[in-house]
C-alpha cells in the first residue's frame, strides 16, 4: 500500500510485486558470496510508519511465536461483532486462495494447515446467509480454531492504521505540476535470498549491475536529483512534494487529475534501501515531542518548512514505485482488495496471509483509548514496518475519516489467528 526481522519463514501466499528470474539470480551467486550490500527489501506492501510506536525497543532476541489454543466463547467481544463485514472481506480472499496449490502449507508451523484447508472453507463460506449474524458465527466456529498469538511470552502489541491518501497531479509537467511518480525501473534486481540459504526465506536483496557487480540501488535524494531522468519512469507529475512522500508512506493513492477525474496508484516496487522514520528524526533533533507525532503533525511541520522537509525526506533513503491501477479496489500484498476497516497488515513470516484474525484493540478517535475496538479481519497485507509476531496496520479506506483514523491509530492490543479445523 509499507524493513526486514531477523528471523523470516516466508510467506503462504507470496507477494505480487515484480520479482526477477532465478537465471538472472543465478548469475550474481559469486557476488553475494563476498558480501555484496545486504539491503533489506520487505515481503511485498509498500506500508511504511511514520515513527515507530512509542513503546517500540530494540529486540533483546529473535522475535518467537507461540499460538495458544482458545475458544470462542473466551474471545473478549466476540457476541457483539457484524461478522458479515468480516465474512465479505474473507470472501475477497478466496479467489487467490483458490489458485494455490492445495497442498501448500499454510504456514511453517502444524497448526497453521493446508491451503487445500482453506480452499474448503472458502467453498462453504460461499454459501452462508449474510443476512444471518448467527448463522455465519456457526460458520467461523465450527470451521476455525482460534489461537492466541504471543511474541517473546508477550501477548501484547502495537497496532497502527493505514489509508488511501488524495493528492493533485496531472499527465504533463509544468510550472504546477513539478515532481515525478515514477513507476518501476527495468534494471533493479531482485534476488531471493532463499535460492542461496534457505533459512532465510522471505528475505531480498535489490540493486543494479554495474561492471557485472551488484550495488545498490539509487536512493532518495540521487532520484530527486535526477538519476531516473530520461528512461521515461514518469507516470504523471504531483503538484505538491510533501503529499508525494505521503504517497510513498501509505504506498497507494489516488490522484486528482486538472480535468476533475481520478486515477489511482498502486504499488509497483521499491529501491531497496532500509526505510528511515522521519518522525524518529524529528523526536531526535529536538523538534518534536514524541507524544505529538502524528501523521497530522509532521505534515503540517514539513508544509510550514519545505527546505528542512526536504532534507527530512531525503534522510529516509527507502524509495517507493507504482504503477497505474484500472481495478477499482485497492489490493494488498495477497492480491486480494482491500476491506475498509478489515483489512490487516501483518508479518507474513508468522501470520499466513489469507487467515481470519480476531482484533483486540481500542478506537484511535478516543484520545482516552477507553473505547473497544474488538472485530473480525482479515490478514491480507504486508508492510516494511510490520514486523513481529504481534503487530498489525489496519486499513481505513479512503476519504477524511479514514485518513484521520490511520493517521492517529497507535494502540496497544492483541488478537487470536483463526485457523482451518481439521476435516474429522
Amino acid at each position: 500500500m509499507t524493513p526486514s526481522p531477523a528471523i523470516r519463514t516466508g510467506p503462504s501466499l507470496p507477494p505480487t510485486a515484480p520479482t526477477d528470474s532465478a537465471r538472472r539470480a543465478g548469475r550474481l551467486v559469486s557476488a553475494l558470496v563476498f558480501g555484496l550490500l545486504a539491503l533489506a527489501l520487505a515481503a511485498c506492501g509498500a506500508i511504511e510508519r511514520l515513527v515507530p510506536p512509542s513503546d517500540e525497543r530494540e529486540p533483546e532476541a529473535p522475535p518467537s511465536l507461540t499460538l495458544s489454543e482458545e475458544e470462542f466463547k473466551n474471545l473478549p467481544g466476540w457476541q457483539a461483532d457484524i461478522l458479515a463485514d468480516g465474512l465479505q472481506a474473507f470472501l475477497q480472499s478466496c479467489p487467490v486462495i483458490a489458485k494455490r496449490p492445495a497442498g501448500e502449507s499454510l504456514g511453517y508451523r502444524p497448526e497453521h494447515g493446508t491451503m487445500g484447508d482453506l480452499q474448503a472453507i472458502c467453498r462453504d463460506a460461499a454459501k452462508i446467509n449474510t443476512d444471518s449474524n448467527v448463522e455465519i458465527r456457526f460458520f467461523f466456529e465450527s470451521r476455525f480454531r482460534p489461537f492466541l498469538v504471543r511474541g517473546n511470552s508477550r501477548e501484547t502489541g502495537i497496532f497502527t492504521g493505514y489509508y488511501e491518501p488524495l493528492l493533485r497531479g496531472s499527465w504533463q509537467r509544468d510550472n504546477r505540476y513539478v515532481y515525478p511518480v515514477y513507476t518501476r525501473p527495468l534494471d533493479i534486481i531482485v534476488v531471493e535470498l532463499d535460492k542461496f540459504d534457505p533459512d532465510r526465506r522471505g528475505e531480498q536483496l535489490a540493486g543494479r549491475l554495474v561492471d557485472n557487480k551488484l550495488v545498490p540501488y539509487y536512493d532518495r535524494r540521487e532520484i530527486e536529483a535526477g538519476a531516473l531522468t530520461g528512461q521515461r519512469l514518469e507516470l504523471l507529475f504531483a503538484e505538491n512534494p510533501v503529499d508525494l512522500y505521503f504517497l510513498h508512506v501509505q504506498g497507494s493513492g489516488r490522484v486528482l487529475l486538472p480535468d476533475g477525474s481520478f486515477v489511482r496508484l498502486a504499488f509497483s516496487g521499491r529501491n531497496g534501501h532500509r526505510y528511515t522514520s522521519i518522525g524518529r528524526k524529528l523526536v531526535a533533533q529536538g523538534i518534536m515531542p514524541l507524544k505529538d507525532v502524528t501523521l497530522f503533525s509532521l505534515r503540517n511541520w514539513m508544509r510550514e518548512n519545505p527546505l528542512a522537509a526536504q532534507n527530512l525526506m531525503q534522510a529516509n533513503r527507502s524509495y517507493i514505485f507504482f504503477r497505474v491501477e484500472k481495478d477499482d479496489a485497492v489490493k494488498g500484498a495477497m492480491g486480494a482488495p482491500l476491506t475498509p476497516g478489515r483489512s490487516l497488515a501483518v508479518d507474513p513470516n508468522f501470520v499466513p496471509l489469507g487467515v481470519p484474525i480476531w482484533l483486540i484493540t481500542t478506537d484511535p478517535l478516543d484520545p482516552k483509548n477507553k473505547t473497544p475496538l474488538r472485530r473480525l479481519v482479515v490478514a491480507q497485507d504486508t508492510g516494511s514496518a510490520i514486523k513481529g509476531p504481534v503487530r498489525g496496520d489496519l486499513f481505513w479506506g479512503f476519504g477524511e475519516q479514514a485518513e484521520s483514523r490511520a493517521g492517529l491509530m497507535n494502540e496497544a492490543g492483541a488478537y487470536y489467528v483463526l485457523l482451518p479445523k481439521k476435516p474429522l
